[in-house]
């Protein structure tokens, strides 16, 4: 009896464990009715009627992420070079990718390495590295629209690595140094032209500073003796004013006589002091007649003045 109850509370569990289907949240699960597809089961609990519904497919509907293998390409100028990069792809249509295909993962790994030799091919190495936002756009618009019949969406691709061939990385370190010893002896060549511009440009106006101050500086010397011309100009006449002034009140004559003879005298002392050899003038022997003359034509000019 004992065995007997145990055989038939197996078969009831395994009766139950065929009705109930409990689906994940993250699952859709693919149900076949005697061989046929019947429906497509949400997260949930449902129940199907033992030995005839039986699930097929159970699909993964998060995003997913297929690593994509790096592979040889050849660029467009003719590179060899190893590339490798990121599939995601989410599951939109359960159906199709039960139907539509056998293996829909292997499929999009394999069409995203076919679509990216194909791609990579169309371009340069400088524009794989420099371009590969461009290159990601359309690998994702390639396999999207070849894999809409499998019910999935690619919903984008990375480029991972770009490896050129050991060759092909020393004649870009060659490259890339021949291209900075150019640069330099550029920056050196201006650096050097922008100093000889400065100093030209430095000793210009220098010179035209020089220039500047020596035509003020000979402007302010000729105004300056201007200036004192018309200082001793204007003392001399005042000068002669006062001298003929005095000469016109009582004792004048005789005191221009005498201011006369002293500096007559006061040059005469002064020629014998400097001179190297001693010189006696004839006039000094006529010394009276001299004064006599002085007197005389004193007088000629003082009643012509008077006329006047």
């Amino acid at each position: 009896m004992l065995a007997i109850f145990t055989f038939v509370m197996l078969g009831v569990g395994f009766i139950v464990y065929k009705l109930i289907l409990i689906v994940p949240m993250r699952e859709l699960c693919v149900i076949e009715r005697l061989g046929k597809f019947n429906k497509i089961l949400t997260p949930g609990l449902h129940f199907l009627i033992p030995f005839v519904d039986r699930v097929a497919y159970r699909h993964e509907t998060r995003e997913q992420c297929l690593n994509i293998p790096h592979q040889s390409c050849i660029s467009r100028d003719n590179i060899q070079i190893e590339v490798d990069g990121l599939l995601y792809i989410k599951l939109m249509d359960a159906y199709k990718a039960s139907y539509g295909i056998e293996n829909f993962l292997n499929a999009a790994v394999n069409l995203a390495q076919t679509t990216v030799r194909s791609e990579v091919g169309k371009l340069s190495l400088s524009e794989t590295f420099s371009e590969r936002e461009r290159l990601n756009e359309t690998i994702v618009g390639e396999i999207d629209r070849a894999s809409e019949p499998w019910g999935i969406k690619v919903m984008r691709y990375e480029v991972m690595n770009i490896t050129p061939s050991s060759n092909v990385i020393d004649v870009l370190e060659k490259q890339m140094e021949a291209e900075r010893q150019k640069r330099a002896e550029i920056t050196l060549a201006n650096a050097d032209r922008d100093s000889t511009i400065n100093l030209s440009q430095g000793e210009r106006q220098e010179a035209i500073n020089i220039s500047e101050g020596e035509r003020q500086k000979r402007i302010n010397e000729s105004n300056g003796r201007a200036q004192e011309i018309s200082i001793l100009a204007t003392a001399t006449a005042e000068g002669m004013k006062a001298i003929a002034d005095a000469i016109e009140k009582p004792g004048g004559r005789q005191a221009m006589n005498v201011r006369l003879v002293q500096s007559y005298i006061d040059r005469v002392a002064l020629l014998f002091k400097r001179a190297d050899v001693s010189i006696v003038p004839v006039e000094l022997a006529k010394m009276q007649g001299f004064f006599e003359g002085i007197e005389s034509v004193s007088k000629t000019i003082n009643p012509a003045q008077k006329d006047q």
